[in-house]
């Protein structure tokens, strides 16, 4: 009997050995996966400077969720600061930035589009798929915006990823944006703003990062363990738009933050950003996610 007590925890011992090899290697990987380069064609954009252009990226910026992680003025600001050692500080994006500074108008396209740093190595935490079908005409006046900001604080990005983190993403559970992207795709040709479906589908691009590309939802992988799981936004019973049997009431809590019921939606959502897209917007929204399919 002791014999095979001594087998059974030199095996329990050896396991747990393997174990934490494969830990430490795909942390490794994670490492090696960081420091890649990603090599994209990157079609330039005609920077939009006017007047108008400039107001009009202000709201894209505003609407889209830039200013959630990077901050009103574009300074930058502490997004996550988990107790478990995830980390995160969006760079400030104005000329005060030095890397900013240095930055060409196809490094714009690049990073915001491709999700890829003028070093050819991917962007992290940056939700570039999200921003990957923007037209060139929205695009461009985003950048003009961002190109327009006074000088902040200058402060670059800072980003620490626990192990656990760095593990899940080198074995792909947790991905890049530059990963998740189809870099092969052309521009979204522009589209006339309007309360419609068709629309309504270019705005939901915005959602892609957290309730993924078929908006089923689910735990966001390497996101804090303390945040919920995004919302399933098909029209199922039961669902999120279950809850919203008119275009009002879907754009109230959207600019509230609250369901029809007067309770409050988990903050992870981005509503101080979100809820600023005009009417045309929101309802062009609502009425895409109302019509997707059930299964």
């Amino acid at each position: 009997m002791a014999r095979v007590l001594r087998m059974a925890a030199w095996g329990l011992a050896g396991t747990a050995v393997i174990a934490a090899a494969a830990a430490y290697g795909a942390a490794w990987m994670g490492e090696r996966k960081a420091q890649r380069l990603v090599e994209v064609q990157v079609a330039p954009v005609v920077i939009r400077e006017d007047p108008a252009s400039i107001a009009h990226g202000k709201y894209l910026y505003e609407s889209r969720g830039c200013m959630e992680c990077h901050g009103a003025g574009g300074g930058g600001k502490q997004v996550i600061d988990d107790p478990g050692g995830l980390r995160v500080r969006a760079p400030d994006l104005t000329r005060a930035n030095p890397a900013i500074a240095a930055y060409q108008p196809v490094d714009w396209v690049r990073s915001i589009r491709h999700g890829v740093a003028p070093s050819l190595r991917p962007l992290m935490v940056m939700p570039s798929e999200d921003y990957n079908r923007l037209s060139d005409e929205d695009l461009g006046a985003l950048i003009g915006y961002l190109r327009s900001l006074p000088a902040a604080m200058g402060a670059p990005a800072e980003i620490t990823m626990p192990w656990v983190v760095r593990a899940l993403y080198g074995v792909g559970v947790v991905q890049d944006a530059a990963s998740k992207i189809d870099h092969s795709l052309p521009a979204q040709p522009a589209l006339v703003p309007e309360p419609t479906a068709r629309y309504g589908a270019y705005v939901a691009n915005v959602c892609l990062g957290c309730h993924g590309p078929a908006f089923r939802g689910g735990k966001i992988p390497g996101a804090p363990p303390d945040w919920p799981a995004a919302a399933d936004l098909r029209p199922v019973p039961g669902g999120a738009m279950a809850r919203y049997g008119e275009a009002a009431a879907f754009i109230e809590m959207m600019r509230s933050g609250k369901r029809p019921d007067g309770s409050a939606l988990s903050r992870v959502m981005p509503f101080d950003s979100f809820g600023r897209m005009n009417d045309t917007e929101l309802t062009a929204l609502y009425l895409f996610l109302a019509g997707l399919p059930q299964r």
